[in-house]
């Protein structure tokens, strides 16, 4: 005879379906890791790397010794971090109603992060990066305090006057540069005109962008080419300065004319909002040549490719998270 101790002991949960509970448990998983996919998309990684190379360059400039003592630049790397990533996460929590009706696919109106944890995110990550930047010197300090004011500057105005929003982004861009050259102080003061380059550099890509949604307008195409044009001519400038070496220079000035004159010519033969996308993202992610070239010139080639090795770390990156 064979007993059916179930009947007798009954489960003390008949009502619980295991697979249920499993199915549960996976769903709020999934849902807390699209959230956190959804906040690491605001702070748009592979920009993020165009900003290491920033300080890079500007430790180059400052002719700071990496090798011999690395701390301070491992500070500086963690302070734009923070300050680039808070200021892009900025940059979606004020423009978040206008994404609604544009960008839909966007973390924030998409409904997979909210804009006060994006609001509480960039806060944490502008704290930090000026926080890290005091552990270099109080100058590194207010050259943080100051990109970190210049970037909520932007996103809740700067962006939308037609002139001084490509200057305002420009002028954040050079004082990353310039946040590089304060690992020595005292370079700032003989430095400080080497930010004009990054500044004309970011005016031309962000002055292009504004036709990014519907297509944009010749004539402001034409002034991007411009001001693209000043920068390429700026940085043989600086490899005729530093003659010995001007020779290896030529190579990086010729990768960063490929890579970002050509996608400008075609957004400005033919305004479409694809076009213009292209250029944008080309112009940003070619940031990192941009300071290769500027590391060429006043460290040497070694110190130009060990930047330039960003470059397909921030493209990969690229594929995966939006870049404008």
């Amino acid at each position: 005879m064979c007993l059916n101790f179930s009947s007798i002991y009954p489960s003390p949960h008949p009502s619980i379906n295991k697979p249920s509970i499993l199915l549960q448990i996976m769903n709020v998983a999934t849902l807390n890791t699209n959230r956190l996919w959804a906040y690491i998309q605001l702070t748009r990684p592979a920009n993020i790397i165009t900003a290491w190379a920033d300080v890079l360059a500007g430790v180059a400039a400052s002719g700071f010794a990496i090798l011999v003592n690395p701390y301070p630049v491992a500070w500086l790397i963690l302070a734009t971090t923070g300050l680039y990533g808070g200021g892009v996460v900025f940059n979606d929590v004020f423009d978040a109603e206008l994404d609604s009706k544009e960008r839909p696919e966007r973390p924030i109106p998409s409904g997979r992060a909210s804009r006060w944890g994006a609001t509480v995110l960039g806060s944490l990550l502008l704290c930090i990066g000026v926080l890290a930047a005091a552990e270099v010197s109080l100058s590194s300090m207010a050259i943080a305090i100051g990109i970190a004011s210049g970037a909520l500057l932007y996103d809740a105005y700067g962006k939308h006057h037609p002139f001084f929003g490509p200057l305002n982004m420009g002028i954040c861009r050079g004082a990353n540069l310039l946040l590089g050259v304060s690992i020595f102080s005292p370079m700032l003061s003989q430095s400080w005109y080497l930010a004009l380059i990054p500044i004309t550099y970011i005016a031309a890509i962000t002055a292009i962008s504004r036709g990014e949604v519907h297509g944009g307008k010749r004539s402001t195409g034409i002034l991007a080419l411009i001001l693209m044009g000043t920068v390429i001519a700026g940085l043989l400038g600086l490899g005729w300065l530093n003659k010995s070496y001007l020779l290896p220079v030529l190579p990086f000035v010729v990768l960063l004319s490929v890579r970002v004159l050509l996608p400008f010519i075609q957004a400005v033969g033919q305004p479409t909002s694809e076009n213009i996308r292209i250029a944008v993202r080309s112009g940003v992610l070619s940031l990192i040549v941009l300071n290769a070239t500027f590391a060429c010139s006043f460290a040497g080639l070694p110190y130009g490719l060990l930047v330039l090795t960003l470059l397909p770390i921030s493209v990969m990156l690229a594929r995966v998270f939006a870049v404008t």
